[in-house]
């Protein structure tokens, strides 16, 4: 490796550049001109129809369920009836099917981001939903008997043992955990949650439906009502664990041809060993007893039907919305359609009717709220009827959601005619208004309003639906004819309320509307009413953070300073922040509002902008010291303007260039004590910018400026305060708002300094190659990413410069100041510091190959190793045996294990043959034999 250096390529460059030019070669366009017309043909061919006829399939079922396990008896497996006629269906395309298709496939193949998930209510639900009183869990986890003989010999084998399991899922022994706290009952959950997985992971498929049938029985218990919306949270977790694993499961049954199996594959894809798996599933849930359970593990492997039909999900979600309909308790009922709209919206939400049919269901049964079974139920559990209600919420919020999501407006307008039909049922004119966009809400606002008034208020404050109301009125604006007319009915309402904080929670609300749509009198009206209400029993010390939030909300919409403080109960207000930590925030935010930070920042870019344009027009002629004393003002008055130190840095500079082309010849004392003052400025003004790359550049574009006006010790403190700078860039910068890695500005940089480096004279008092050594140790110290090769790929540039440094000629130089190939002329001291760099820079390359020989880094060796290759080529002295072995070596790994790209090896190879052709260059030829090119099998 010492011999890189040592024996580098020696470069005519003149020769080089004249044998790169390109040759000129005359071109004959015949007829062709870029600028006469074109003729087009056109060329016409009869599309031929299909031949033969189009047979359709056709299938009859009766209208009446079929009992699955009746038909037992008589041999038959329903789900062989249901495969029998799953078989892929045969379609006729036509213009109408195409259209309908790329409909479905446009509007319904998925739910977009603006579609907020169930995963993001789970917690909220939790933490509202709690008990103290003491709950259980009853679990029948299998028995040990004997199975029972089959009833008559017309039973298939597999049909027996299908029933002989589900009996034993659900006749097995029973075991009870009864006294359990909401905290343990929780931790016992998560542990059959586990179990499941741990049970499927051992190939217990059984015993995992066991634990899921037994789970699911759970959501028939009431005991404990306050409590079940949290219990349905909990326990349809497991259920998504469950579906999840077997559709994994079958998924993964189609390995052979997981190429073709996309997120939207299509059943002729998946093979019959994997539809056989899903029809067993399905006949397992089908043969459950119990109506709850077998409804809800069906539900959470709905997704399993894409295996077996395209139909499968659309035909399935009718007739599990249907079986709810057999739970009689309207509470579970509510929540099992909640579930069967969760799982329809994740596999199939382009089904809407569906959507609409369970909610539709469930208001035809909500008079069963009112029967006497839940008015006894809830006697017995001592909850009152507003409690009650509010268990409703997260259900029937989550399935109007479902309902609204990209609705079109006239389905709203269905939705208050039902709840017109039901008494405006408050609970449900609460959820309607929570779901739908709030646009359409505004527009209606008066009929709300009308709704609201008439809404029966003991089971459901009218307040709430009020603040409902502002909610959507804060996103969307109303009618302007009926804007002061909403208020006034709004604040009626508000203003009679008792309870503070039922009061500071509608009123935070309002206020926004308010300073939406009105002026400051409107406002100072509200605002006094807040007083009003807050200030008895010091209520505001628990309504902080609705006060706070009022504040932001008057602040937001009053940008005017003056117009704020002439509110005659702003600062009246402002007095009920009495806790010196909350005032402090408030009075910060108001500042803020006025001197808001991003403002502050446009401002400031618009102000250098301008004040560089009037610095760019400003010459004082020849005058270069009145020019330069007029910068140094400048910089004074506006210091705190990064973008203005940049400009006048970049004036000075071109300034101290101007000076040099005018005074040229004419090197008297004063000349050079101005330009010593240009650098002088420069180099002062820079470390109080604060962009690393921009003070990076800076230096080095003035260390350049001072090396082209022969000030060598200013150009090396210059150069030496961009490489000292090095060690501070972080890894990652902000680029135009955005953050962005590092690494790619930084070896940008390095190389246009590598650049910069080769004319630089060494100082006499730092010895041979000082600013080089000092840089590589730089390079070497900096922390890179583990991913990168950056530091690599610096490293070969760094070879590049010193075998540039090695020519007894340098291929450019600076108009009066002697570069090292001057200052040494070949000396064999400074080829020998060099060689010493050389060879410590490719030990390091070296190593580092050698460090990506792991599996998932060999793309990175082979591609670090040709380039290293090519620069050996490029500029070592290929004659020597050592090297010339090196880059064979090289040459191999690239290859070595099938990364390297051929068609690039293939032009490599052609280029060292088409190079050996040239004079001194014959010795390529040898080169060339010794480069196999691997084929890959």
């Amino acid at each position: 490796i010492h011999v890189f250096n040592r024996h580098s390529r020696q470069r005519n460059y003149k020769t080089e550049f004249e044998s790169c030019s390109l040759e000129a070669i005359p071109l004959d366009f015949g007829d062709y001109h870029p600028l006469k017309p074109i003729t087009v043909t056109e060329s016409k061919t009869k599309k031929m129809g299909r031949k033969g006829s189009t047979s359709s399939t056709s299938s009859s079922s009766s209208s009446s369920m079929v009992d699955p396990l009746s038909s037992v008896l008589d041999g038959t497996d329903p789900l062989s009836m249901f495969a029998a006629t799953s078989d892929p269906m045969t379609y006729r395309e036509t213009v109408t099917d195409s259209s309908r298709k790329k409909r479905d496939r446009d509007d319904n193949s998925t739910i977009g981001t603006d579609f907020e998930p169930w995963s993001s209510k789970r917690g909220d639900i939790l933490a509202r939903y709690t008990t103290t009183e003491k709950l259980s869990i009853n679990l029948f986890m299998g028995s040990e008997k004997g199975k029972a003989a089959a009833s008559t010999s017309a039973v298939s084998e597999k049909v027996r043992t299908r029933l002989e399991e589900l009996d034993d899922l659900e006749e097995g022994s029973q075991r009870e955990l009864l006294n359990l706290t909401q905290q343990d009952y929780m931790n016992r959950i998560e542990e059959l949650n586990q179990s499941l997985k741990d049970a499927w992971a051992s190939d217990q498929k059984v015993k995992a439906l066991k634990i899921v049938i037994q789970c699911s029985k759970l959501l028939s218990d009431t005991s404990v009502i306050q409590f079940y919306p949290s219990k349905f949270v909990l326990i349809t977790d497991i259920l998504d664990t469950f579906g999840k694993l077997v559709y994994e499961r079958i998924f993964s049954m189609c390995v052979d041809n997981r190429s073709v199996l996309s997120d939207h594959f299509s059943p002729e894809n998946v093979n019959d060993t994997a539809k056989e798996t899903c029809l067993n599933w399905f006949f397992k849930i089908a043969s459950i007893r119990e109506l709850i359970p077998r409804f809800y593990v069906e539900a959470a492997i709905l997704n399993c039907n894409k295996f077996l039909s395209k139909i499968g999900i659309s035909e399935c979600l009718p007739r599990l919305t249907c079986m709810i309909r057999g739970i009689g308790d309207p509470l579970v009922s509510v929540y099992a359609r909640a579930y069967l709209c969760r799982v329809g919206m994740e596999v199939a939400p382009h089904l809407k009717e569906s959507l609409n049919k369970n909610f539709f269901d469930f208001l035809l049964t909500f008079k069963q709220i009112h029967g006497d079974t839940v008015q006894n139920q809830l006697v017995v559990q001592g909850v009152e009827i507003p409690l009650y209600l509010t268990l409703y919420s997260p259900a029937i919020d989550w399935i109007l959601q479902c309902i609204a999501y990209h609705a079109p407006e006239v389905l709203l307008t269905e939705m208050m005619e039902r709840c017109k039909k039901l008494g405006n049922n408050a609970l449900l004119l609460n959820s309607v208004m929570s779901a739908f966009r709030a646009e359409f809400i505004a527009t209606r606002s008066m009929d709300f309003i009308g709704m609201i008034k008439e809404c029966d208020e003991s089971g459901f404050p009218k307040h709430l639906l009020f603040r409902s109301l502002g909610l959507n009125l804060a996103l969307a604006d109303p009618p302007e004819s009926d804007r002061l007319q909403i208020l006034n009915e709004a604040w009626k309402v508000i203003t009679k309320l008792k309870n503070p904080q039922d009061y500071i929670n509608c009123a935070e609300v309002w206020v926004e509307y308010t300073c939406r749509h009105f002026t400051k009198r409107e406002v100072n009206t509200v605002l006094a009413d807040v007083i009003k209400h807050m200030t008895p029993d010091r209520a505001f010390e628990d309504a902080y953070p609705q006060l706070h939030s009022i504040i932001q909300k008057v602040i937001t919409y009053f940008h005017d300073f003056s117009v704020l403080f002439s509110v005659e109960k702003f600062l009246p207000f402002l007095d009920m922040f009495q806790k010196e930590n909350i005032r402090v925030e408030v009075c910060k935010c108001i500042m803020e509002a006025f001197i808001n930070a991003l403002t502050l920042e446009d401002e400031k870019r618009m102000l250098s902008v301008l004040i560089n344009g009037f610095i760019k027009m400003v010459s004082f002629g020849r005058d270069f010291e009145q020019q330069l004393s007029f910068y140094v003002e400048t910089r004074s008055m506006f210091c705190n303007l990064e973008p203005v130190l940049v400009q006048l840095i970049h004036s000075v500079n071109k300034l101290t260039m101007e000076t040099r082309r005018v005074m040229k010849g004419n090197h008297s004392r004063k000349t050079a004590a101005f330009v010593r003052a240009c650098v002088a400025f420069c180099f002062i003004t820079i470390p109080s910018l604060t962009g690393i790359f921009t003070r990076l550049n800076l230096y080095l574009h003035s260390g350049q400026v001072a090396l082209a006006n022969q000030c060598l010790s200013q150009a090396d403190a210059f150069f030496r305060a961009a490489v000292s700078l090095v060690p501070e860039v972080p890894k990652m910068i902000n680029v135009d708002g955005k953050m962005r890695p590092s690494e790619s500005f930084l070896l940008e940089f390095l190389c246009n300094l590598f650049s910069t480096l080769l004319i630089v004279p060494d100082h006499p008092e730092q010895g041979v190659l000082f600013l080089v050594r000092g840089l590589l140790n730089v390079i070497q110290d900096y922390t890179w990413e583990d991913n990168s090769d950056d530091k690599i790929r610096i490293y070969t540039s760094v070879l590049h410069l010193l075998s540039a440094m090695s020519q007894e000629t340098y291929l450019y130089h600076v108009d009066k100041v002697d570069s090292n190939d001057s200052l040494y002329g070949g000396d064999s001291k400074f080829l020998a510091e060099n060689n010493k760099l050389c060879e410590t820079v490719i030990t390091q390359i070296l190593e580092h190959l050698k460090a990506l020989g792991k599996d998932e880094t060999l793309k990175r060796q082979s591609i670090l190793a040709l380039s290293f290759f090519n620069s050996i080529l490029a500029h070592g002295d290929l004659r020597n045996n050592k090297l010339n072995q090196l880059s064979v070596n090289l040459w191999n790994l690239a290859q070595r294990h099938g990364c390297a790209d051929t068609r690039t090896m293939v032009k490599t190879l052609e280029y060292i043959k088409k190079r050996s052709k040239q004079p001194e260059m014959s010795h390529l030829s040898e080169l060339a034999l010794r480069l196999p090119l691997q084929t890959r099998t």
